[in-house]
């Protein structure tokens, strides 16, 4: 089987979890005997071609990088992944069938499909109307509808959870049987005193401090702020609490003022980017992950907490819902709301034998249900059923 994937990030391009998902995807998908051509932007000094077995990878260049705007800038972009596509479609052996990731690249890959009459499969990791709670302006609107549009052209469209199953189908009137879920998927850790250069924890926090993490794009809709607002009651209960906030976003200030306004501010570290040696080091410090988001389709970074043994406090929203079982392997909150987080953190830090009997839980779970391999396995069913259905209608002789 030989698929050509599209994807706005591929690393080292990387602004949030779609990134880690291809990227991982494709070399599952690539162990298990899958010919894979991934297409993606070119960014920075990243080679223009990378090939290791039976992956391939293409950057390719994004035409008139000065454009006036964000939508016309992806436009721009998907020129050089059109012509890149229709390069290799036309130079070999075709693709069996297009993967799509995101509206991003929605303007090539329509066009391959229609170039090349092969199927295509879009994944939908997170719409606009979710991560903006509504469409408020013609932007806004604008991506909604190529969002729209790239259902509309897909054979199927893939959801990393059941309630995004819910919320493409409400939005863009899909019916049921074009939908499938594959979950997302959580790499290995590395070994135990595996040798990896990293900062030290009295970087971090003071060696009596117990610290809570955070980790994730600092955005409105991860909910930092409400873990901020949280704080002073966890430290009237616990404090020797320290809080660290590890990413980047354009909330970074916000956090700070609130966290200066509510007089907590040598109590909260915001790292800014960390490499993911010191992530990993952060995971093996911190007594308890918080991921208080009030959307999130999937929430890979709780799956990275419950993979590395760091007990989680997830908000009972979409996909973190799906994850965690709450009081099993890990614990829910209430969306949007301090005290319900500050309740269930203070309850972890107390409770060393909760926090042990939901690390082991946690840890088999993942191991369980949240591989790589295991989603690359259910990828490939979703390639088989869609190919088998294809080469039935093309006996039909319909078009495609």
């Amino acid at each position: 089987m030989r698929i050509l994937m599209l994807t706005w990030e591929y690393p080292p391009n990387q602004v949030g979890g779609l990134a880690r998902h291809v990227f991982h995807l494709s070399q599952a998908l690539a162990r298990a005997g899958v010919e894979v051509q991934v297409l993606t932007p070119a960014v920075g000094h990243a080679p223009a071609r990378e090939e290791r077995g039976n992956l391939r990878v293409c950057r390719s260049p994004v035409f008139f990088s000065n454009a006036p705007d964000f939508a016309t800038w992806v436009m721009h972009g998907n020129f050089g992944l059109l012509q890149e596509g229709a390069r290799y479609i036309s130079s070999g052996p075709p693709p069996d069938l297009i993967h799509a990731h995101d509206w991003l690249v929605a303007y090539a890959a329509r066009g391959l499909k229609h170039l090349s009459r092969l199927p295509l499969i879009s994944t939908i990791h997170a719409t606009e109307r979710g991560r903006q709670n509504g469409l408020h302006h013609p932007g806004q609107r604008y991506i909604n509808d190529i969002e729209w549009w790239l259902t509309y052209e897909s054979w199927r469209v893939v959801c990393c959870s059941h309630s995004m199953e819910g919320e493409v189908q409400r939005n863009f009137g899909l019916p049921a049987d074009k939908l499938r879920v594959v979950p997302n998927g959580v790499e290995a850790p590395p070994a135990p005193g595996a040798a990896r250069r990293t900062r030290p924890r009295e970087d971090f926090a003071h060696p009596q401090e117990r610290i809570i993490l955070h980790v994730g794009r600092l955005v409105p809709e991860k909910g930092a702020g409400y873990l901020v607002e949280a704080l002073p009651m966890i430290l009237a209960q616990c404090p020797d609490a320290k809080l660290i906030i590890a990413g980047t976003g354009p909330w970074s200030e916000e956090l700070r003022h609130r966290a200066r306004g509510l007089g907590v501010e040598a109590k909260v570290y915001l790292t800014g980017y960390v490499d993911d040696a010191t992530l990993d080091a952060l995971y093996r410090w911190a007594e308890v992950a918080v991921f208080p988001s009030t959307y999130e389709p999937f929430g890979i970074v709780a799956l990275e907490a419950m993979a590395r043994g760091t007990p989680v406090v997830v908000t009972d929203v979409g996909g973190l819902a799906e994850i965690v079982a709450h009081e099993a392997d890990g614990l829910k909150a209430f969306p949007s709301h301090p005290r319900s987080l500050a309740d269930q953190i203070s309850r972890l830090l107390r409770d060393p034998a909760l926090r042990e009997r939901q690390r082991q839980a946690a840890l088999l779970k993942v191991a369980r249900q949240y591989t790589w391999d295991r989603v690359a396995a259910l990828s490939a069913e979703v390639y088989a059923e869609v190919l088998e259905e294809s080469r039935r209608t093309a006996r039909r002789g319909v078009v495609q």
